[in-house]
């Protein structure tokens, strides 16, 4: 059993790649959901967190916030870090291309949804290409995305990209693929989710 402990939302979002990079390991966790936004205001938790946000993060007496941060402590202790430096700092390379992804999409969702969506559709299959083109990089895409083993990485962009999906295409239900974190072509895939 572990120590571990994630306090969240009742909802998908930053902490989901935390999850399956925990299940993915046999990890298990305990939930401490806070349910509601005022019980979040009102709440120790955010007092105590370092920047007012969540998700919170526990292993032991060690507690954590900002998803990015708990991610690549994860991906320390569970060796999904790359095998020398050089690839820790493409796998960073490829969370902050993430989060310029993310950062689009929330600009989008929050205060241009309307008018915003269809530029942003359009935009979504080039913009998941730059994530293509250095897989083929690597080995012409029949490796990880990275080096010759998983990273967190893989953990990231598949939770972020249904969740693109689901948001843009909200009447398509989202085809349901198993993803390998080595498959030859998983951003060929979730590309195709987009269409």
């Amino acid at each position: 059993m572990s120590n571990f402990k994630i306090t969240y939302f009742p909802c998908r979002g930053r902490c989901t790649a935390i999850k399956m990079l925990l299940s993915d390991q046999g990890m298990t966790w305990e939930e401490d959901t806070i349910s509601s936004l005022s019980e979040w205001e009102s709440s120790e938790t955010k007092k105590e967190s370092a920047f007012g946000q969540l998700p919170g993060f526990t292993d032991g007496d060690f507690t954590m916030y900002q998803s990015n941060a708990i991610l690549r402590y994860l991906a320390r202790k569970f060796d999904l870090y790359g095998s020398n430096d050089k690839e820790a700092a493409c796998i960073d390379m490829l969370n902050d291309g993430v989060e310029d992804l993310r950062m689009k999409y929330l600009n989008m969702i929050y205060t241009n949804y309307e008018e915003g969506k269809a530029d942003f559709v359009k935009s979504l299959s080039v913009q998941l290409n730059h994530f293509e083109k250095l897989l083929f990089k690597n080995q012409e895409g029949k490796v990880c995305l990275v080096g010759s083993k998983v990273s967190y990485f893989i953990f990231l962009i598949c939770s972020t990209v249904p969740l693109l999906h689901l948001t843009v295409f909200p009447s398509r239900r989202c085809n349901s693929v198993h993803l390998t974190a080595c498959s030859q072509t998983p951003l060929t895939i979730l590309t195709s989710l987009c269409h």
